[in-house]
């Protein structure tokens, strides 16, 4: 088990060279290609009444007549050991990790990120959380009440709850919930963790509730198609003939069974909301790695998409690491191989 996490971890420093040389190109080299100029790619960092010089001088200081390879190199080499910028008016350094400075907020990605990271963490741990537990538990119902008024109004709900988007159920739990009957704060008032967890939980519960309702409904009809395959199967018919409980049956041998599948779409769901949940947080006015990523698009600022997408990629990979761990805890047969 050792060898195999260490062989994760390497190919997973490979997949992550590979993603940001990708994502490099596409904001540097791509530009390029389609006929940019360096004092194009220097003219967003720069203001509209900026003369050629000004342009010229920007261009020359932050490398981009530098050929495409070498700026990658300048870049990477400032992730491990920190890098020195100068955009005109002085030379600014950041430290490593460095992921790039924003020459339109004249400070450094990182500091951003890590601000930004504990607001993503907490919406899609919380939301995360609830899901399974009423998406699975919901499923497993459903399956064991096959034709049911309570199957039957179950898949209808989570029918509704894939078809709905996120903006509009948060802003009708907005409306209701905040603003109509004021049990819950309104958006944009998050409060970290350490500083107050009930304050914390009352401004996430709602953002929880709305990302919870559109996953846990593809949860409970992933889990329900996959127990209903499962109880048919004959191990399920020779646990119930030596007499173990209903229970056990169901939870041990057929829910067990059941849960490959789940594992390997909970480690994907988990990896791309920890790398930012855009609808939700702009909904709410949370400022987590979505709405960054947003506004950096918004304002043209490619060294905050960049620093997003590397973050971002980090999570997934180590989200699907865990999930290919968890499949040997399952699943007796994957240790077996």
């Amino acid at each position: 088990m050792l060898s195999y996490i260490v062989r994760r971890l390497i190919a997973a420093i490979g997949l992550l060279f590979i993603v940001s040389v990708i994502t490099f190109s596409i904001f540097y080299l791509v530009p390029r290609m389609a006929g940019a100029t360096p004092e194009t790619l220097a003219t967003r960092y720069v203001g509209r009444a900026a003369t050629e010089e000004t342009v010229r001088t920007t261009a020359q200081n932050l490398g981009f007549y530098e050929p495409v390879p070498v700026q990658y190199y300048n870049w990477a080499k400032g992730v491990v050991v920190g890098a020195e910028y100068n955009y005109g008016a002085g030379v600014e350094k950041c430290p490593a990790p460095c992921l790039g400075y924003s020459f339109l907020k004249k400070r450094p990605v990182w500091p951003d990120l890590l601000e930004a990271i504990p607001v993503t963490l907490s919406l899609a741990i919380g939301a995360a959380t609830i899901w399974v537990i009423f998406g699975v538990a919901t499923g497993v119902l459903s399956a064991l009440k096959r034709g049911s008024v309570f199957d039957r109004a179950a898949m209808g709900t989570a029918l509704a709850g894939v078809s709905l988007p996120i903006f509009f159920t948060g802003l009708v739990c907005l409306s209701i919930f905040s603003y109509q009957l004021g049990w819950t704060v309104p958006g944009g008032t998050y409060v970290p963790f350490t500083e107050n967890p009930f304050k914390w939980a009352q401004a996430l519960i709602l953002p929880w509730i709305t990302l919870a309702f559109l996953f846990s409904a593809q949860y409970a009809r992933l889990t329900r198609a996959g127990m209903l395959e499962t109880m048919n199967e004959d191990y399920i018919r020779t646990a119930r003939a030596k007499g173990l409980a209903e229970g056990n049956v169901v939870v041990q041998h057929g829910l067990r069974a059941a849960l490959t599948p789940i594992l390997t779409i909970f480690g994907l769901d988990v990896g791309l909301l920890m790398g930012g949940a855009v609808l939700t947080e702009k909904t709410f006015s949370l400022n987590g790695l979505g709405k960054y990523a947003v506004d950096g698009i918004v304002q043209n600022d490619l060294p905050k998409i960049l620093g997003v997408v590397l973050v971002a990629s980090t999570f997934i990979i180590i989200a699907n690491l865990v999930v290919d761990l968890l499949y040997a805890v399952v699943d007796p047969r994957v240790r077996a191989k």
